[in-house]
């Protein structure tokens, strides 16, 4: 068999929410790789794929993860873990990556799998999809993502405050992610568009600090980087959300 590079979604942080695939593809993996930040401490990925993988086969990689306004040093970063991955294939022929969340979104796989890409143009690269946060804090709040035709929309407010302010005034329910250092400024665009009544946010879901409340108790001062927000869409009270005429094509 040649070389193989899986990115595994590990979910939002609580060890019960990874997927029985993702489980067995940690296992089947010769070394399983963690992103960790530049200061050495335990990531939520690590802390989750050491439930299940000893860790002899876990191999820390250091993105820079809290390297925020210098972008060379951040790709410099990237750049190293891709090497780094590599050589791993090379010497091992298969290496899941964990990240938290799901791999295909917002996720730090997609720089390491290009990367690795471009230095290893025959290595085979696959994916396991993992709970998101966003649904994650839907389950433990109560909040209802989407009915009927509404529309879902997920905006990381590092983005800027005011990406997540059009999404709010536009319909359907509106995920923001990653906007703990902005939390004045998220707060601030729910009041501007009456969309703080019914709104959610959460961090650290699943672990021992977890913190859900209403958006309307959003602190002044900066939450937790990985903080989740729902605001759900202005639904009329009635059963079934906006249903269109065909089919939906909801699930059963």
């Amino acid at each position: 068999m040649g070389m193989r590079l899986t990115g595994v979604g590990v979910g939002p942080g609580d060890p019960e929410l990874v997927t029985v695939k993702g489980v067995n593809a940690l296992r089947a993996a010769a070394v399983v790789v963690v992103p960790v930040m530049d200061g050495g401490e335990t990531g939520r990925a690590e802390a989750t794929v050491l439930h299940y993988v000893g860790a002899s086969r876990v191999v820390r990689v250091v993105f820079a993860l809290n390297e925020r306004s210098d972008r060379a040093r951040r790709e410099a970063a990237w750049d190293a873990a891709g090497e780094r991955v590599a050589e791993l294939l090379r010497e091992h022929g298969t290496v899941a990556f964990a990240t938290i969340g799901d791999p295909n979104v917002y996720s730090t796989f997609t720089y390491l799998a290009h990367t690795v890409a471009g230095l290893l143009p025959e290595v085979a690269v696959a994916t396991v999809p993992g709970i998101t946060a966003m649904q994650d804090l839907a389950a433990r709040s109560g909040a209802v993502l989407t009915e009927g035709t509404e529309p879902l929309t997920l905006v990381p407010v590092t983005a800027g405050s005011a990406v997540l302010k059009d999404a709010l005034e536009g319909p359907g329910t509106v995920v923001a992610y990653k906007f703990g250092r902005q939390a004045e400024e998220v707060a601030a665009a729910l009041r501007a568009t009456g969309r703080t009544e019914g709104a959610v946010w959460g961090s650290s879901l699943g672990l021992p600090e977890e913190s859900i409340r209403p958006a309307a108790l959003l602190l002044d001062g900066p939450l937790p980087y990985l903080s989740t927000l729902i605001a759900p869409a202005r639904r009329d009270g009635g059963r079934g959300g906006k249903l269109g005429t065909g089919n939906t094509g909801g699930g059963l």
